[in-house]
């Protein structure tokens, strides 16, 4: 009976993109924004307290990411309510469609993925890692010379 049921219009199946993508555009955002940052913050202090290697800390920033996430769905959510973002007016059968799970799929790939683009942006602002960035001296091999004509070829 699914396929029975005439397929959506474009304008419904962009309303379709649109709508799921918004929201995860905020998800992503959120979850790369704090993850990187808590990830940083981790790293920086708690790690002169412990031994923590730069990802154990990336995966500690990952972790109050994800509860922090969790905790933010339901206010990204009403922020998409008042902003007015609603599934269009469609019958139950339609949004079934292939065409319609594939706007919805395609919105919230889209979405997550400029948010967790646009989530980045604290790494503009980070300083790089002074002991990181810090060249190593190389050592460099001294030839004396032990006669003159071997001063002269050195020279």
């Amino acid at each position: 009976m699914v396929e029975s049921a005439t397929p959506p219009t474009a304008g419904q199946l962009y309303s379709i993109f649109f709508v799921n993508a918004v929201p995860f555009i905020a998800f992503g955002f959120l979850d790369n924004f704090i993850m990187i940052t808590a990830g940083e913050y981790i790293e920086c202090y708690l790690g002169h307290f412990i031994t923590l290697s730069t990802m154990a800390a990336a995966g500690l920033g990952n972790t109050i990411s994800d509860v922090m996430g969790i905790t933010m769905a339901t206010y990204v959510e009403h922020g998409c309510q008042i902003l007015g973002l609603k599934q269009p007016q469609m019958a139950p059968a339609q949004f079934e469609l292939k065409s319609s799970k594939r706007a919805s799929s395609f919105g919230r790939i889209m979405g997550i993925t400029v948010g967790c683009l646009l989530g980045m942006c604290p790494l503009w602002f980070m300083e790089e890692n002074q002991e990181a960035s810090v060249p190593v001296p190389v050592p460099i091999a001294v030839v004396t010379a032990e006669t003159e004509e071997e001063k002269v070829v050195l020279n």
